[in-house]
Order: structure tokens, then C-alpha cells, then sequence
């Protein structure tokens, strides 16, 4: 298809990809709108640099491979660099949407499930409610100069209601979002619509304060435990964090305890989700890498120069947002694995803590934040009344040991709004997950 000359190595990676946003607020439509762009990035390595185009101009990309050789020196040894050795060589198709395609769902049908959904959103402390549907399929391809061929395609789709509260002086504001890999997957039960809107309100009119910050017990909800998996450690495990840093590779030695043993967390892009990826931005194939293996450091996450320059294997985690950017390491879908207990027992063992139910966004490297939505006191193994958290803190390894009970209910959760951001390039999709844990200690504020 390209000609790829000799004495260089070069790839090419195009997306075609259709999208459709729809937003509501208090019933009126803010934006209905439909995208489909396609878009390429272009790679060619000489030995010693690397030369980037990117372009929408998708039907001559010929002559942008020829620009990027002309900058370049050929090297007739360039293939026996380290990290150009060990890109695999992959030929496959992989096409698991084409009959459900979210391109095949009139607009006007995905309007109108939103309006219907919309309207069952209704509290008497409620002034504003806010609705938003998106989806998205995209087809890639890659083919690179060593004879990589590669074609898949990727869909997801989702809703998100966001409803405000108020009373007197108090306020509340959460949001419940329903997402799948196609369009049936994303429809709410009026059941679930009825318990989010009296889990809010009962939230907003009974939380109290937190009357004395401190160290405590807490369970947190399997998608504060995704974004604790994601945040505190995830982002630890990309191996260009360590490039050149010392300090950092004595800290991560592989087969160094750093947990406690019922903690497992992997990381793969074969998970059925928004971190789906078969295959990387570098034609690398999904794999699934166990970070912590019951406590134990046993892998990080690697692009081709990373895997080269440490010694270690390729993973499948060189991604980038679109075709605008050249591909970094990055997280697919990050899960904690479950355990053999059950939601009941990990509460059941506590006197006093608390359960985190969800939360508003975490981050952090060695420490890590996590600012809780909706959280319960927990008094003598028994869920209580609504709390008001401002933050959950602590030192990352230190809150992994701390891990003292995993249950048995392991979910993966799929996303269609944000991402991950990381440098300049965001939002990514990505996926987490896990059940619910116990840690025996976390500072609350």
C-alpha cells in the first residue's frame, strides 16, 4: 500500500472516526451534532531522531512519507536499534462493531431517548437537570515499514444525567452515567432513576459533618476503587516516569513487596470497554500485565523505547488521543482483581470509618488525593447517615499494604465522558475498575 524505503523504519496509523454529541439542559438542547473526520500520523526514525507529520489530508499520504525521508539520514542499520528490534511485525483485522454500529442509530432516536430519560429526572429540591448522550466508533489502521497490518475498530456510547439540589443554605450536585460498547447497553431502569434521585436527596438533607478528621477505617465503591487503582498507581507504572531516574528504579524493582498480599492490579487493553485497544499505537498487540501480583511489584507499562531501554517486554500501552499526537505510554484499562469476600464483611468488621460511594475526581503520584461525592458513616459494621468528606489523603505504598479486605464483586467501568490526561494530550479513553475494598487506615479531612 505505502512504499516504505530502505534504511529507514517508518509507520502510519489512521483513524476514521464518527461522533455524536447531544446535550440537554432543563429540557432544552444545547448541542445535537454528528462528526465524522479521518485524520493520519505519520512516523519515520532515521537512528537517531524521529520525524512526525499529521495531517487530514488522508488520501495523500504518500507525499507526506516522502517529506518526513527527505528531512531524515538513511541508516542501513537503523533496524537493528533497540527499539525498533523489538516492534512486532503484526498482520490482523479485527472488526467487532460493524453490526451494531452507533453510525446505524437515527440522531432523531438518540435525541429522543434523551428527552424521555430526561423527563424522569424530578425532586422538589432540584432547579436543574442536565442530560448529555454520546457516542463514538472508530476504524484504525497501521502499517509500518517491517510489514505491520493492522485494522480495528472501537465503539462506545453513554448517557449522563447530572441533577443539582438545593436546600436552604445546603447544596448537592451528582451525576449517575449508564455506558456500554453500544447503544442498547446505556438505557436506565426507571428503578435506578427513582433510587439516584433519593440517594441525593437523602444526601443533601441529612449529610453531616465530619465531626472529627482523622485516621479511619473506609470501604471504598468499586469506582473509587478504579480511581484510586488509576490515579495512585497507574500512572506510576508508566515506565518513561523512570527513564534516567535512579531514585525511581531503585523504588520500582520488580519482585519488591509493595502491597499488601490480597492486592492484584492489571492493566490491559483487552477489556471490553473504553480502554479497548488489541493493539497499540505502535502495532504492539494487548497483553495483560499484572503491576502488583498479591503485593509484589511484577510489571510496568512500556512503549517500544521504554521496553528497550529497561530490558523488559513490549505491553501494548503506547497510545495517543487522536492523530494529532505522536503515541507515549499510556494506561488502557486498569483493574484492581477481586477477592474472595463479600461486600457485607468488609463492612461488617468495622466500628467506626466510613464508605466512600463515589467521588468527584482523585490524583497523585507518591501521595494521592481522592475528593468523595457521596459518602456514609460506618458505625459498628452498619452503612449510617450521609457524611460530609472533604478529601481521603495518603502515601500511595503505604495505603497499598494498608489494604486489609477485597471483595468478590470485581467491575470494570466504561466511560464516554473526560479521560486521562497526561502532557499535553487529553482526554484519552480509558477504563478502571475493581470491587470494593477496605483499607484499615486512610486520613480523612
Amino acid at each position: 500500500m505505502f512504499n516504505f524505503r530502505k534504511g529507514f523504519y517508518a509507520d502510519i496509523r489512521i483513524e476514521d472516526r464518527f461522533t455524536t454529541d447531544i446535550n440537554y439542559k432543563n429540557g432544552v438542547a444545547e448541542e445535537c451534532r454528528e462528526l465524522q473526520e479521518k485524520k493520519a500520523f505519520l512516523r519515520v526514525f532515521d537512528g537517531k531522531m524521529w520525524y512526525y507529520a499529521s495531517t487530514d489530508n488522508v488520501n495523500d499520504l504518500q507525499r507526506e512519507l516522502d517529506d518526513l525521508y527527505d528531512y531524515a539520514c538513511e541508516d542501513e542499520n537503523v533496524y537493528d536499534n533497540p527499539a525498533i528490534a523489538i516492534l512486532e511485525v503484526n498482520k490482523d483485522c479485527v472488526m467487532r462493531f460493524e453490526k451494531d454500529c452507533v453510525k446505524d442509530v437515527p440522531l432523531a432516536k438518540k435525541r429522543a431517548f434523551v428527552e424521555e430519560t430526561l423527563a424522569k429526572f424530578s425532586s422538589e429540591y432540584s432547579s436543574l437537570v442536565v442530560g448529555a448522550y454520546v457516542d463514538r466508533y472508530s476504524v484504525y489502521e497501521f502499517y509500518s515499514s517491517k510489514g505491520a497490518e493492522i485494522k480495528y475498530d472501537f465503539q462506545t456510547a453513554g448517557a449522563v444525567f447530572s441533577m443539582s439540589f438545593a436546600s436552604g443554605e445546603e447544596n448537592f450536585s451528582d451525576s449517575v452515567q449508564k455506558s456500554g460498547v453500544r447503544y442498547e447497553d446505556i438505557k436506565l431502569s426507571d428503578a435506578e432513576i427513582k433510587k439516584f434521585v433519593e440517594d441525593c436527596e437523602n444526601v443533601l438533607l441529612n449529610a453531616k459533618k465530619l465531626e472529627t478528621p482523622g485516621v479511619y477505617p473506609v470501604v471504598l465503591a468499586p469506582i473509587v476503587t478504579g480511581v484510586f487503582a488509576h490515579e495512585s498507581f497507574g500512572h506510576k507504572s508508566e515506565a518513561d516516569f523512570m527513564l534516567g531516574d535512579e531514585t525511581l528504579a531503585r523504588e520500582w524493582q520488580m519482585g519488591k513487596k509493595v502491597a499488601s498480599e490480597l492486592l492484584s492490579i492489571v492493566d490491559s487493553g483487552a477489556y471490553e470497554g473504553s480502554g479497548y485497544v488489541p493493539y497499540d499505537d505502535e502495532g504492539t498487540k494487548s497483553t495483560y500485565t499484572y503491576l502488583i501480583r498479591d503485593g509484589v511489584l511484577s510489571g510496568r507499562l512500556h512503549s517500544a523505547a521504554t521496553a528497550a531501554y529497561l530490558g523488559e517486554k513490549l505491553t501494548g500501552n503506547a497510545r495517543a488521543t487522536n492523530c494529532g499526537f505522536e503515541p507515549i505510554v499510556r494506561m488502557t484499562t486498569t483493574v484492581i482483581k477481586g477477592g474472595s469476600s463479600t461486600v457485607e464483611e468488609l463492612i461488617g468488621g468495622i466500628k467506626h470509618g466510613y464508605y466512600i460511594k463515589n467521588c468527584k475526581h482523585g490524583s497523585g503520584m507518591s501521595t494521592f488525593t481522592i475528593a468523595p461525592n457521596a459518602a456514609y458513616e460506618i458505625k459498628d459494621g452498619k452503612i449510617g447517615d450521609p457524611v460530609k468528606i472533604a478529601v481521603l489523603t495518603g502515601n500511595v505504598f503505604e495505603t497499598l499494604g494498608d489494604i486489609d479486605g477485597v471483595a468478590n464483586d470485581e467491575t470494570v467501568l466504561t466511560f464516554v465522558t473526560g479521560g486521562c490526561g497526561k502532557m499535553e494530550q487529553f482526554p484519552l479513553n480509558v477504563g478502571m475498575g475493581g470491587p470494593h475494598i477496605r483499607v484499615r487506615k486512610m486520613n480523612v479531612q
